[in-house]
């Protein structure tokens, strides 16, 4: 296919592919926008977490002198690490529903625009039957299908990334939290 076909059907297509191909649009920009803006949070975050973790294995400095988010926490006992850490759990997990959502969603809303351009194809076609009329059309209406794949793949790859980044976060704090639990024993 190329983009000569490509733009023939956009311009063939119905108001509702439109709507179809403006969502899986809205779709893959938030799906790279999710992406960029998380990434850039947690390995930034992931840094600071790490150095704090480096500094307490050493013993370099107090909890108050570093940059965990457990620093925040007034009371140090394990309840109150916790608690802080579940914080951090869900701070880390922002934009992982959506990218579920988006992942889920996107084959689903590509098919809809296939079986609305595959209905509009036979319901214009009357008593033309022939096959040379019938299958451009259909392969035309399966583009639908093919974007919503194609969003899709890469939102749950986005998914899988940052789900990943955000337990290699939360293992380092678990980690601050063991050091520090056992320096109150």
């Amino acid at each position: 296919m190329d983009f000569l076909s490509v733009f023939h059907f956009i311009d063939n297509s119905s108001p509702i592919t439109y709507i179809v191909l403006a969502w899986l649009s809205i779709y893959f920009i938030m799906s790279f926008t999710i992406l960029f803006s998380r990434l850039t949070y947690l390995l930034s975050w992931k840094q600071k977490e790490k150095a704090s973790l480096e500094m307490l294995l050493i013993g370099k400095a107090e909890l108050v002198h570093t940059d965990s988010i457990l620093r925040k926490c007034n009371i140090i006992d394990k309840e109150h690490l916790e608690i802080y850490k579940n914080l951090a759990e869900k701070r880390a997990s922002v934009g992982l529903t959506w990218l579920s959502i988006i992942a889920s969603t996107s084959p689903f809303i590509g098919l809809f625009g296939t079986v609305i351009s595959i209905l509009e194809t036979f319901g214009g076609l009357g008593g033309q039957n022939s096959l040379s009329i019938i299958a451009p059309k259909i392969s035309e209406a399966l583009v639908a299908t093919g974007c919503g794949i194609l969003i899709a793949i890469p939102a749950y790859t986005f998914h899988l990334i940052i789900k990943r980044k955000g337990y290699e976060l939360i293992s380092l704090i678990d980690s601050e939290i063991k050091i520090l639990s056992s320096k109150k024993v």
